[in-house]
């Protein structure tokens, strides 16, 4: 019997919003052809989602599309800190940070840096990359049902303009529909953590007097504490349009229909302290903080993505780039199954590896609203949020969160199972789990130099020593596995691929002697290393990445 079925893709991403538009761009970048289906007209409106980390702008670096994410985000380029205090024209204001990234010590970590591009600018550069890559873009288009086999999974979905169905019939299916995922409902996957935490309302507003009321503080967020006028106030563009949060508490009877623009206007006036403020409020949108994360990523050929797989408290920004970053850890699974290269067990390593992630950072996004004292968050008392000062003062240890933290177990070899996932320092140094150090490299003739993570992207990667087995070795393996596996020798005479810049030692920074070899994922994370030679590196290495692909 002939299938009825409208369209054929390799994979079927439901969910066109950020962490959707961010699947569909590295699934693009893998060359996998796929649909994207989004049940709204086009991509956010409200400034939301704004804080993009350092590991997340490492991915769009190599993802090519770093540049257009800065040009988008320019007009807030100036904004570093957070500042908090009764209200604004107080005496009590204090900074609980003032830089990202104070002395640029981050420069020792990562080629990029700390971005600040709200999630309505965003998404349009996400959106007018994908196609050129493989990507159906399908907006006001709405999945119905899906049904999964063992050879892969057919949707009903259904153009909400025309009223016209279709069946699409995908090898795989990414859900990134958001916190009430019906994708996550039908597969009947329960969730685990503390719940809802808290609610606000999200009022944009016009203000051209507000501008002269902040003066040259720069801020990425205010904090304002004055009970009963309390909020966070953000800015959009630093001169006239401005987002305030409100506190909203559904639990004591109060509805959405309870912010009038006449209340909003007189809350606004009250938490920055300018009774006479002109405020001219142009939106209004409810959002509700939780800590929650999906007792299972998937069943079988349905793979759950950011908050449909995990919900976190917004400060410190740790959702969206936690979502994103599932994107990423999914995407180069999905294309080493899709292209024959890997078998289905390497799958099931994105749930081993970024389950544990979502928890740690859902708990560390919860105690710092807690430490920031977050509008209409009420946190448990018999629960003491961190010290300040811990790491580094009040914004110690967020770093650690974003880039630092490392998979005990999955798609690596030869790591330690009792670490912590989320380390209390950050330690970039070559471990098998954590992501692969960075370090300022150039090629023979090359003009500019390239950062290791610049390397890590569509294949496996070996680094090893000018004069060593391992490139050869690499090569072989390769060839035998018909595997994506790339081998780059690094040294400084006629043979070498790479010269480390101002005499950097590649293999102490990644933790191995010159004549062993680190092997890299391509997400960047090391998968496997050999401290010192080996007798028979080949067979060494073909035994690894065999491990690494066919896992079970």
């Amino acid at each position: 019997m002939k299938e009825n079925v409208d369209h054929r893709v390799p994979v079927l991403i439901v969910g066109g919003s950020l962490v959707g538009l961010c699947t569909s761009l590295f699934l693009g970048r893998h060359g996998i052809r796929h649909m994207l289906v989004e049940k709204h007209a086009g991509t956010s409106m409200h400034p939301r989602g704004r804080g993009i980390n350092v590991r997340t702008m490492e991915l769009f670096r190599v993802a090519g599309v770093e540049g257009r994410i800065r040009e988008a985000a320019s007009v807030l380029a100036d904004n570093h800190g957070i500042t908090q205090g009764g209200s604004l024209t107080g005496e009590d204001q204090e900074w609980l940070f003032e830089e990202i990234d104070p002395g640029g010590a981050l420069a020792r970590f990562s080629p990029s840096s700390w971005c600040l591009c709200s999630q309505n600018d965003i998404e349009p550069v996400l959106m007018s990359v994908t196609p050129s890559l493989g990507a159906d873009l399908r907006f006001s288009t709405e999945l119905l049902s899906f049904d999964q086999d063992a050879s892969g999974v057919s949707a009903v979905v259904k153009n909400r303009d025309t009223g016209e169905h279709c069946t699409v019939r995908a090898d795989y299916l990414v859900a990134a529909d958001g916190p009430r995922s019906p994708v996550r409902d039908q597969l009947g996957i329960g969730q685990s953590g503390s719940g809802d935490l808290f609610h606000n309302v999200s009022i944009t507003f016009r203000s051209r007097g507000l501008a002269e009321v902040v003066g040259d503080r720069r801020f990425i967020v205010c904090y304002l504490t004055k009970p009963g006028s309390d909020g966070a106030l953000l800015p959009v563009d630093n001169h006239e349009r401005w987002v305030f949060h409100a506190p909203w508490h559904p639990d004591r009877g109060e509805t959405l229909e309870d912010f009038t623009d006449e209340r909003c206007v007189e809350h606004i006036r009250r938490a920055v302290g300018a009774p006479g403020l002109d405020v001219e409020i142009t939106g209004k949108a409810p959002w509700h903080a939780a800590e929650r994360v999906a007792q299972r990523y998937g069943a079988d050929r349905v793979f759950l993505a950011g908050d449909s797989a995990h919900e976190m408290s917004p400060t410190g920004a740790f959702g969206s780039n936690t979502g994103i970053q599932d994107a990423h850890n999914l995407a180069w699974k999905l294309a080493a199954v899709l292209n024959g290269a890997a078998g289905p067990g390497l799958l099931r390593t994105y749930e081993a590896e970024r389950q544990p992630v979502a928890r740690a950072t859902s708990e560390r996004a919860s105690a710092r609203s807690a430490e920031h004292s977050h509008p209409g968050y009420e946190p448990d008392p018999a629960v003491a949020p961190e010290p300040a000062g811990r790491g580094g003062g009040r914004q110690g240890g967020v770093l650690s969160v974003a880039m630092g933290y490392r998979y005990n177990q999955g798609a690596v070899l030869g790591c330690d199972p009792d670490l912590p996932v989320v380390p209390e320092r950050m330690k970039l140094n070559g471990d098998p789990g954590t992501r692969a150090p960075h370090m300022w490299l150039r090629g023979p003739g090359e003009p500019e130099p390239r950062s290791t993570v610049d390397l890590y992207e569509r294949s496996f990667v070996l680094l090893s020593s000018e004069g060593t087995p391992w490139r050869g070795a690499a090569l072989s393996v390769a060839e035998r596995l018909k595997a994506p596996l790339e081998a780059y020798a690094i040294g400084s005479g006629p043979d070498a691929d790479l010269i480390a810049e101002d005499g950097g030692n590649w293999a102490e920074v990644h933790g191995t002697t010159k004549a062993g070899a680190v092997l890299v994922r391509p997400d960047g994370f090391v998968a496997w290393r050999s401290v010192e030679a080996v007798a028979d590196p080949e067979t060494v290495l073909h035994e690894a990445m065999t491990a690494l692909l066919h896992r079970t």
